[in-house]
């Protein structure tokens, strides 16, 4: 009996393996997620054995109502209900703003009030900042003029030379005197001992977002902090791409591969309320301080009083597992499908689900100019060829695709009607919109929808623009690598 067992081992396995991938399967058919989603989760449980597992674990797996992120958004709303007197931000009227500058982009604004009690905002001052290193020259100077907190939330933080400089300068800021607090993603980012120990020592605060053994091999795991928030004494705040590393800033010596085009906002007003009471959930909840019982006590100086002269409208929005609704990728909706003239997007990563597919190539029917900037190579072979397989139809559609070929094209904007733009953390795919915590700001503001524009135009000096009757006559074997990438995409 034992020599069959021994050996027949593989067939065990194999009978174990299926086993599992039924409950599995069971599992996801009862969790009703997305059709595309399971079914390409399904595929590989029942086509690649061990593998498929594998991937299912930690691709496929829906955490948006697991115990751990609904406990973690009821607390939110609990505490955001006990904070709003000191955001002051429920109490804005939009119907006065409606004919002055809303238009129909009031709906988006009604929309992320009713989904996560965000606000919109006025008296803000806002300036974008083209690339890492213009980025980091802001963000050092603000960390060296900070008094009282920084607080900070990076999906990606080494600590190589850009890495090491901002370690420095929060140290410097502590031995100020100034609270300092980080939260980094344990996947994305990498830290060594001898950083850890130093900032430790230095009396700087961090946590680890849902820590992982082997970061390595989970390189694409799910449910990751993908935010990049620096917050500089409650009314300084940046978001956008960048993260902190060398690999964002460019220098003389780099070559046009080595190049890498990000977009990133600073933020001066009461816009950073917002994003302050984002930060502070999530750290609450690496700090295992958060319930639905959770009374907090903050001090004042985190919702600092704000008269800030320049008067833009920004709302914030933020997103995550944690959340009953799809924030972000609901805002784009709106803001796609109201649009009346043109919409420019420029993302690292286009991997659309349905609802954005169809608006995107519904606008571009209906008469919209639809203009979609991607890099050409980006730095995921998989994600590249999914995002091309979006191609035929889109330009089918009428819209116009640009590959951007200096480099990485990694800013995540996008412009409407030359009246409403949105900068932020989140990338036009499934991962973003469903399965990451991002944040973005949602601007109201045509002199900063212009400045995008511009920039646009910039940026096509270093693009080609993909024509429909050449993409067709294509190589048969990338459409084939297209088409299985594809099935991926829920899960890139």
């Amino acid at each position: 009996m034992l020599d069959w067992f021994l050996s027949n081992w593989f067939m065990e396995l194999l009978i174990i393996n299926y086993v599992v991938a039924l409950g599995a399967a069971f599992f996801l058919i009862r969790s009703n997620q997305n059709p595309r989603k399971t079914l390409s989760s399904l595929l590989f449980l029942i086509t690649f054995p061990f593998v498929g597992l594998a991937i299912y674990y930690f691709f496929g797996m829906e955490y948006r109502k697991s115990k751990i992120f609904k406990r973690k958004d009821l607390a939110g709303h609990h505490l955001i209900k006990s904070w709003e007197k000191r955001l002051h931000l429920s109490d804005q009227k939009l119907s006065e703003y409606e004919d002055d500058f809303l238009d129909n982009r009031v709906k988006l604004v009604r929309l992320l009030n009713q989904n996560q009690s965000s606000s919109l905002t006025l008296k803000n001052d806002l300036k974008v900042l083209i690339n890492g290193e213009n980025t980091f020259k802001y963000i050092f100077e603000d960390l060296d003029k900070a008094t009282n907190h920084i607080h900070l939330e990076y999906f990606i933080i080494k600590d190589d030379l850009i890495g090491n400089a901002f370690i420095n300068k929060l140290i410097d800021a502590r031995k100020r005197g100034v609270e300092v607090k980080l939260i980094y993603d344990s996947v994305g980012s990498d830290l060594s001992r001898k950083a850890k120990a130093e900032m430790r020592a230095a009396g700087i605060d961090f946590h680890a977002f849902m820590p992982v053994i082997f970061s390595n091999f989970t390189r694409k795991a799910n449910y990751r902090d993908h935010r990049k928030i620096c917050i500089v004494d409650g009314h300084i705040g940046y978001l956008g791409g960048v993260n902190v590393s060398d690999d964002y800033v460019n220098t003389v010596d780099d070559s046009s591969e080595d190049y890498w085009r990000d977009t990133h906002l600073r933020i001066e007003g009461h816009a950073v309320k917002t994003m302050q009471a984002q930060w502070l959930l999530n750290w609450y909840f690496v700090s295992d301080h958060i319930n639905e019982k959770t009374i907090i006590e903050l001090p004042d100086s985190y919702f600092p009083e704000i008269d800030e002269k320049v008067n833009k409208a920004v709302q914030i929005a933020a997103s995550g597992p944690d959340t009953d609704w799809a924030n972000i990728m609901e805002a784009i909706f709106i803001a796609i499908t109201t649009a009346s003239h043109n919409i420019k997007i420029t993302t690292p990563y286009f991997i659309p689900n349905e609802a954005i597919l169809t608006a995107l190539k519904s606008a571009a029917r209906a008469g919209i100019e639809v203009e979609i900037m991607v890099p050409k190579k980006g730095d995921s072979w998989a994600a590249r060829f999914a995002s091309r397989s979006y191609f035929r139809e889109i330009l089918e559609s009428g819209a116009k695709i640009y590959w951007y070929h200096k480099g990485m094209l990694h800013a995540k904007t996008m412009v409407v009607d030359e009246e409403f733009s949105t900068i932020g953390t989140s990338n036009m795919d499934y991962r973003s919109f469903d399965i990451n915590f991002e944040i973005n700001a949602l601007i109201f503001d045509k002199e900063i929808s212009h400045e995008l524009n511009n920039q646009f135009k910039l940026d096509l000096e270093h693009c080609e623009e993909v024509v429909i009757d050449k993409w067709l006559k294509r190589n048969k074997w990338n459409k084939i690598k297209e088409s299985f990438c594809r099935l991926w995409a829920p899960l890139l």
